[in-house]
């Protein structure tokens, strides 16, 4: 995704701080007891191998996705991640995946990370607008992604309608409907 992050490093831990979705991980650099829970982005204990940063990811929840695509991973799931200074602005990224539950072996992706550099780069706050995706493109698919939505205190039965014309392309990000003309 294109948002950025923000790496803060002391002697014990590093931080990441993400703009998407306000998220934040801790590395801990320290001898630290095994973790009691799960997380969605993990449990991480980092150290150096030189010049490289290796980081052993465990305790996920399994409620999470790899991608949008729905490629999903067990509570099994372990990671080892490298960060590695290709220059002072870039990082090489390389994530092993092991998820014995899912897969049939360990499998990897790699990728440069670059730094921001323009004046004045900062995390910006991130607004997630739920159900956005089917409210903007759900006309456009062939068979309805859903029909029936049962929540907590309420089920809720949803027919699709598509606006006529050149209506599907208009957004009202407030909201509120348009004024009357």
């Amino acid at each position: 995704m294109p948002h950025p992050f923000q790496i803060i490093q002391s002697a014990a831990k590093i931080q990441m701080i993400f703009e998407y979705a306000n998220a934040q991980r801790t590395i801990h650099l320290n001898k630290m007891d095994p973790y009691p829970n799960v997380l969605y982005m993990g449990y991480s204990v980092g150290h150096w191998e030189g010049d490289t940063l290796v980081v052993e990811v465990t305790n996920f929840t399994d409620a999470t996705w790899f991608d949008r695509a729905g490629d999903f991973h067990s509570d099994a799931l372990h990671v080892i991640e490298r960060y590695s200074s290709m220059g002072p602005d870039v990082i090489h990224y390389e994530a092993t995946i092991q998820d014995p539950q899912v897969f049939t072996k360990p499998w990897k992706i790699s990728m440069p990370l670059y730094r921001r550099v323009e004046p004045n780069a900062q995390l910006m706050d991130f607004k997630c607008v739920p159900m956005v995706e089917e409210t903007i493109y759900g006309h456009l698919r062939k068979q309805q992604l859903v029909k029936h939505w049962e929540g907590s205190t309420m089920n809720v039965d949803i027919t699709r309608k598509i606006p006529p014309g050149e209506a599907v392309y208009e957004r009202y990000v407030s909201g509120n409907p348009p004024p009357a003309k």
